[in-house]
């Protein structure tokens, strides 16, 4: 635990020491200091931030959780039953190098400016990830695992229970880090569109309004709350996940 928080400091003080030496050599408005950021901190929160750190987490919150409901079963069952896989596998090769942020205007359209098009737009991105992952982990599972289990006289829950659900978790939490980054890249370009507020409206009106220290502040902040998602999932998985470890 320690080593890790201290290769977290030095992973701080690296990335610090590039950003100081850049607006040090930038010499620039637009390319502020480290410190002259932080100094700046206090009257962010005069800029409603924290108004803009709720309806970010709202929309992202409701992305990731439609998009667990959706992808995990349809990951479990392109494995667990051949035919459906069989039609369903297919249609996720094709639709996934998709470039589905294109869909955006007309995700709009029919859904409005609010906060349903950008959480269906995060959620149709990031729910190919969540099924796939879970897909590849399932069906990694040995077939002797559930041969063993029928010579048990064992039900489909059981099989369920003792098998695919462990193996499905370890893919979904493993795709689900994966999938976070790509949520919220993907709402930081919906909020730039019809909304007053959200991370992604905040920084690109600071940048409109050239104050570049607020600018910088908020990419800050929303640097430091993926940070803060990533490492819950990764506590989440590692307890979840014990029985790997002790293999």
């Amino acid at each position: 635990m320690v080593k890790k928080f201290l290769r977290l400091l030095y992973a701080l003080f690296i990335l610090h020491a590039i950003w100081a030496v850049a607006a040090l050599l930038v010499n620039r408005p637009l390319l502020p200091t480290p410190w002259a950021v932080y100094s700046y901190f206090p009257q962010l929160v005069g800029l409603d931030l924290w108004w803009n750190i709720y309806f970010s987490l709202y929309r992202l919150g409701w992305s990731l959780f439609w998009a667990t409901v959706i992808g995990v079963p349809l990951g479990i069952a392109s494995v667990r039953f051949p035919k459906f896989g069989q039609l369903f596998d297919p249609l996720v090769y094709f639709t996934y190098p998709m470039p589905k942020i294109a869909f955006l205007p007309v995700v709009m359209l029919l859904a409005g400016l609010g906060n349903a098009s950008k959480i269906i737009m995060i959620s149709l991105i990031i729910v190919f990830q969540i099924i796939i992952g879970v897909r590849d982990a399932v069906s990694q599972v040995p077939s002797s695992m559930y041969q063993v289990l029928e010579v048990l006289h064992a039900n489909r829950w059981t099989m369920f229970w003792a098998v695919t659900w462990p193996a499905s978790l370890a893919g979904f939490l493993s795709s689900l880090k994966i999938a976070l980054g790509t949520a919220i890249a993907t709402l930081f370009f919906t909020e730039i569109y019809g909304t007053q507020y959200g991370m992604g409206y905040f920084i690109m009106d600071q940048w409109n309004r050239l104050d570049y220290l607020a600018m910088f502040g908020g990419i800050i902040v929303i640097s430091v709350v993926s940070f803060l998602l990533f490492s819950l999932i990764s506590l989440i998985e590692h307890y979840c996940l014990r029985w790997q470890k002790d293999k």
